[in-house]
């Protein structure tokens, strides 16, 4: 202030005396005024700087009493709702009377529907940091039809004659509970722990209930985030399942985001043996291992190899009789695989997804069979039966697509093909789809789809909601799809005059028009 009013009684000296002394007063007066104002907003500065410290004290103890109530920053909630409707609509094969399909409906050549099948899910998304390097996941997971408490519209259940028309739909097991209607219940879909940097080495060990299911490239229709390093091909395994991982990411600049794991689950438990003896069907424990390999992976481009052997694979699961049948290990499935994926960013007024995934299974069946004489057929075993020989036998299959992402309207139009040869082989029971995992289909399956986002500001970590409306053919070329008992038989060739009886009534094609409203967070 001081050198202020200096610079200004220097700079009078310049003006003629005169006008000087005529304004000496006025200037004077000014020039307190002056100082006067510049007291005052000083002392504003310094209440407006009060205030702030005052807000930020009171922020502060928001957060506190913020995180004692929701949770402290250890622990991650969020989660998942969908509302779902499907028409459904199938055509079946006449294969030459009643009698001839041993379990589930037996439709002869008759049109199949349901117009309005309504379900809602809902899940529940679970991290907990337990120490440093350790962290616990886990999802619980409700699936229900409106207006019923089972899964029998969709599956046969318990019972002979219900509505499943395919072995993965057939009814609840381990390997697909949760992922196909049934009740309001609220279940454990995943429950596993991991220790990273193990030994202070880019190393990794997981164990629990996986996160087996929605793997690549599956998720791009579901409009959801690819699982991490502890997903798997959805071509292979879609699968509920218990098991762990073991698995090392090296830091090569030549290859961002490399990792590769040893994987192992245990798909079936044959309980308690008494001394040297087996369980009443002598059943042995079913296990399923893999090699995993991902040598690049970005946010722009993903490849990864699997290659995985399900060992002493059940004739059924989760119980030791099936309609008074005894269970039986029936022998061993190979699989092989690979994920290509690709995102090409602002092409045009969107962003390009594609993908390629191609698989193959390989069968080892031993002599063990599901004997159905009681229901006037004969043995069923590793994809043979009375009709055919018992070998080992290689399925091929293919899966490929593209989805476009209009950034400006929220809009994602998507398309995708898949086929699979007459004794192709995967594991995916979990999938989600309702006439069934249309990635074992023997034949071709075509989807369109188109996604709508409300492009609404998130508020949760993972907020978004959008309706999807999409379209499932089924070309059917082969039966037994989703089903490693019994051998497949072209649909072409079926008629009635076929005498080998099917397990379930085999469709020549399907159709599945879906509309689902998703809300994540």
């Amino acid at each position: 202030m001081r050198k202020f009013i200096t610079v200004l009684l220097a700079f009078s000296f310049l003006l003629p005396l005169q006008a000087f002394a005529a304004d000496q007063g006025d200037l004077l007066q000014k020039i307190e005024a002056l100082s006067k104002e510049l007291d005052r907003m000083k002392q504003q500065m310094q209440e407006m700087q009060k205030k702030d410290e005052t807000k930020e004290q009171r922020i502060t103890v928001v957060e506190k009493k913020a995180e004692a109530v929701a949770g402290p920053s250890w622990l991650t909630i969020g989660g998942d709702f969908r509302t779902r409707m499907d028409s459904l609509h199938a055509k079946s094969v006449d294969i030459g009377g009643a009698g001839k399909v041993l379990f589930g409906p037996n439709p002869q050549g008759k049109d199949v529907a349901n117009d309005a099948l309504m379900t809602n899910r809902f899940g529940l998304n679970l991290q907990a940091k337990a120490t440093e390097d350790v962290t616990v996941k886990a999802r619980l997971l409700m699936y229900k039809i409106w207006g019923h408490e089972s899964e029998s519209p969709v599956a046969a259940g318990n019972t002979a004659g219900g509505n499943a028309f395919f072995a993965d739909r057939f009814f609840n097991f381990d390997g697909n509970i949760g992922h196909i209607p049934k009740d309001n219940t609220l279940r454990v879909d995943q429950a596993y722990a991991t220790w990273s940097n193990v030994l202070n080495a880019p190393v990794w060990f997981s164990v629990g209930r996986r996160p087996s299911t929605g793997g690549v490239p599956t998720n791009i229709r579901q409009n959801a985030e690819k699982i991490g390093s502890a997903g798997t091909p959805g071509l292979l395994i879609d699968y509920a399942f218990d098991g762990g991982t073991l698995g090392y990411a090296p830091d090569i600049d030549a290859l961002p985001g490399a990792y590769a794991k040893f994987c192992f689950g245990k798909g079936f438990d044959s309980g308690f043996r008494l001394g040297s003896t087996a369980n009443a069907n002598d059943v042995k424990d079913v296990w399923f291992v893999g090699l995993n390999v991902v040598p690049y992976d970005t946010d722009t481009f993903h490849t990864e190899i699997q290659y995985s052997r399900a060992l002493n694979i059940f004739a059924f699961p989760e119980s030791n009789t099936f309609y008074g049948v005894p269970n039986t290990n029936v022998g061993d499935i190979d699989q092989l695989g690979a994920v290509i994926s690709g995102k090409i960013n602002n092409l045009g007024i969107g962003d390009l997804n594609l993908f390629l995934s191609p698989g193959m299974s390989r069968t080892h069946p031993n002599s063990n069979a599901m004997d159905l004489a009681g229901f006037g057929a004969g043995k069923y075993g590793l994809l043979w039966d009375p009709g055919t020989e018992q070998k080992s036998r290689t399925g091929y299959a293919v899966y490929l697509g593209g989805r476009y992402d209009i950034k400006k309207t929220g809009t994602k139009l998507g398309l995708e093909y898949n086929h699979g040869t007459k004794n192709w082989i995967t594991f995916a029971p979990a999938a989600d789809d309702l006439w069934t995992g249309k990635l074992g289909t023997r034949g071709n399956v075509y989807e369109a789809y188109v996604i709508q986002e409300l492009n609404k500001k998130p508020i949760a970590k993972r907020g978004n909601a959008f309706f999807r409306l999409g379209f499932q053919h089924y070309d059917f070329k082969y039966s037994g799809s989703n089903n490693w008992i019994g051998a497949p038989y072209k649909i072409s060739d079926m008629n009635t005059s076929f005498t080998v009886p099917q397990m379930f009534a085999p469709l020549k094609s399907a159709n599945d028009i879906y509309l689902t409203f998703d809300v994540t967070f």
